[in-house]
């Protein structure tokens, strides 16, 4: 008898359908075909032991499990489910009528539980965009699709549960995944816990108002940022404290971001949707692929640029990092994603980040600070000579920051709290939603030439300051247009209508690190 049971399988951030179809006749031993890489073929001796463990038997007879579309390659044990569930609808020991309304995914246990797997998010999509009744996942895995309240998703324990499902004797009401004790006692744990939860807050940072100034047009405008100065400045905690002042996601971003972290394994810590902007904080010695992504064959896992999409990707010490680490970031940082290539396949994930990155000006970290620096000048020259121009144009901000004096540290006064400085950052993102609508970019660094040029008009004044500062300066056609844009989310933080000349002197004087030698800074 021939049975078709419905999995999938995750490319990218994307599913697509794979139909599990088993035939039992006449003849011995158990056949899987179908592309299945060594996670898959494992699962028959496991779906075979969980099976009997929940009083099923094997069929004596020929086993035929075929994986289709055959030339898609699977991976990942999720397919056990659909296997154990075709096995017994196949060899009849359960009449299972609904099998073919809904999509099933899961890992089993050798007592015929169910465990979770990842890419759950995009499996609830692709069941919704399909057309089918709903899903059947394990109950943590269920836990991400919650906020798919259009169609049913079953958080299942184990494989008792799935039978009763699809017998469809019974509506089982108890298994859908928002009256799951997972679920309520996430709603419990998580009742209360609406406060950030990044402990820095801009009026724990004393001093520094000038870099707390770069960081609130960074998070206004998602630009890039790079903070420069000696050991004990506060770069890093003004890195954490701008996680606290960036806006809420929207429902398309959160749903982008989720299906990431779904993707990679490390899905929501309560149920549905991320809504906090991811903050990742990578340290310098992390490898390539851990950046930017990688794996073998099909098992492509997204990297730190793709999980911190639509928030922040923190890089302290960057000038230690591998200049080949920092020079992949190139293509990201422009296109907002990146592409993965091996032989066996090519995945593209989202990589649309706001990088904030700190760094000490020499190995010793003290030069600029008096006579404190040790360092030769052929050290100091080569610490951030990491940091090519082309990386250099990609970073709207350049902020230089120097430790703050002693007796301000004693006498300092309560400085203005992230709540403050988040309701500037959200009018500002508000007034570029509603410029930016059906441009296809969200914040005024997402814009591309042609936007900048409709979306930033410069009058008479502000073309011949421009034209001033890219004589003198020295600057090129990138950071010309990142200019403008920064001095565009300037004018959206003052309300203002149009750019001005004062806009785009205070925007220009945020690329530092452009104009001259960091060797003439001291």
């Amino acid at each position: 008898m021939l049975t078709r049971i419905h999995g999938a399988k995750c490319i990218g951030i994307d599913a697509v359908e794979v139909t599990v179809e088993i035939d039992i006749d006449r003849g011995i031993g158990i056949h899987l075909v179908g592309l299945a890489d060594v996670a898959v073929k494992e699962s028959l001796l496991r779906t075979t032991t969980a099976l009997e463990a929940l009083g099923f038997h094997i069929p004596g007879k020929r086993i035929v499990i075929n994986l289709a579309p055959a030339d898609l390659r699977k991976n990942g044990s999720g397919y056990d489910l659909p296997i154990a569930v075709g096995i017994i609808a196949a060899s009849g020991q359960r009449e299972l009528p609904l099998s073919g309304r809904f999509i099933l995914m899961g890992e089993l246990g050798l007592d015929g539980s169910v465990r979770a797997i990842p890419g759950a998010l995009p499996f609830a999509e692709m069941a919704r965009d399909s057309g089918r009744d709903g899903i059947i996942l394990p109950a943590e895995s269920a836990l991400e699709a919650a906020e798919f309240k259009d169609m049913k998703v079953y958080g299942v324990e184990t494989l008792a549960d799935v039978v009763r499902i699809l017998e469809g004797q019974e509506d089982c009401p108890d298994l859908l995944v928002w009256n799951t004790r997972a679920y309520r006692r996430l709603h419990r744990s998580g009742a209360g816990a609406a406060g950030p939860e990044y402990g820095v807050d801009f009026a724990d940072i004393i001093g520094q108002e000038g870099a707390k100034r770069g960081i609130e047009i960074a998070a206004a405008g998602g630009h890039n940022i790079i903070m420069v100065g000696a050991p004990g400045a506060g770069k890093s905690s003004l890195a954490k404290a701008m996680a606290g002042i960036l806006p809420p996601m929207t429902m398309q971003e959160a749903l982008v971001t989720s299906k990431i972290y779904s993707v990679a394994g490390k899905g929501s810590p309560q149920d549905g949707l991320i809504r906090r902007r991811p903050f990742r904080a990578p340290h310098y010695s992390a490898s390539l692929p851990a950046i930017v992504g990688g794996g073998g064959g099909d098992s492509i896992l997204p990297g730190e640029v793709s999980l911190a999409n639509n928030g922040v990707l923190f890089l302290d010490e960057v000038g230690q990092m591998p200049k080949s680490v920092i020079e992949a970031l190139r293509g990201p940082i422009e296109d907002r994603t990146v592409c993965i290539s091996r032989l066996k396949g090519k995945v593209e994930f989202p990589a649309s980040f706001m990088l904030v990155a700190a760094s000490n000006p020499c190995p010793c970290g003290y030069w600029g600070e008096g006579d404190r620096c040790t360092c030769t000048p052929t050290q100091r020259q080569s610490y951030l000579s990491k940091l090519s121009g082309p990386i250099l144009d990609r970073i709207d901000i350049h902020v230089w920051m120097h430790p703050v004096p002693a007796d301000r540290i004693v006498r300092a006064q309560k400085a203005e709290g992230s709540a403050a400085v988040a309701a500037r950052v959200l009018q500002a993102r508000q007034r570029q939603k509603q410029r930016l609508e059906g441009s296809g970019a969200a914040t005024n660094a997402a814009m591309d030439i042609k936007q900048t040029e409709r979306f930033c008009p410069l009058d008479e004044d502000c073309r011949k300051t421009l034209e001033n500062l890219m004589v003198k300066m020295g600057f090129s056609m990138r950071a010309y247009f990142r200019i403008i844009k920064v001095a565009r989310t300037i004018a959206d933080l003052e309300g203002a209508r149009d750019i001005s000349p004062a806009h785009l002197l205070e925007a220009a004087s945020y690329r530092f690190l452009d104009r001259q030698s960091l060797l003439d800074l001291g």
